[in-house]
């Protein structure tokens, strides 16, 4: 298995997979929508995707958006999507994948991300990897428009 980052050519292959998340959040199958967001992401060169690769065949997915802190006044990024496909959970490709992550966000404050308060198996590999959960802070969302 490798990690690498994801381009244009890994398209059909990763549609299917931000597919799958996307189901996985209980929202409906949408095939094509999910190609021209992602699509959209990388040639903006708006996010990385990182993928897991073996024999051609893509088991999984991470995606990070570049942000900032103000008050550090440093770089950092959201970890806003990892996802493993059903053959390839318990193999190691999410470990891996968030491995990869931290090593793309060496040189910035660091990575930030949230999970549903349910997704005890994400959890806990946040935890065996370090990630601190921040009891300091409230997370708002301040629903504007558009569809989900």
């Amino acid at each position: 298995m490798i990690i690498r980052k994801a381009d244009i050519q890994d398209l059909p292959q990763l549609s299917q997979l931000f597919d799958g998340y996307r189901r996985f959040y209980q929202q409906p199958g949408d095939l094509p929508g999910a190609e021209a967001f992602i699509r959209e992401r990388l040639t903006q060169q708006e996010s990385v995707v990182l993928v897991a690769e073996d024999q051609d065949q893509l088991l999984g997915f991470t995606q990070l958006f570049p942000s900032f802190s103000s008050v550090s006044m440093q770089r950092l990024w959201i970890l806003n999507d990892l996802f493993v496909a059903e053959p390839a959970r318990g193999a190691g490709v999410a470990a891996a994948l968030m491995n990869h992550a931290k090593e793309l966000a060496a040189d910035t404050k660091g990575i930030i991300l949230e999970t549903d308060w349910d997704n005890v198996k994400a959890q806990k590999l946040y935890d065996k990897l370090g990630y601190q959960k921040q009891d300091s802070t409230y997370h708002y969302f301040l629903p504007i428009g558009g569809a989900g």
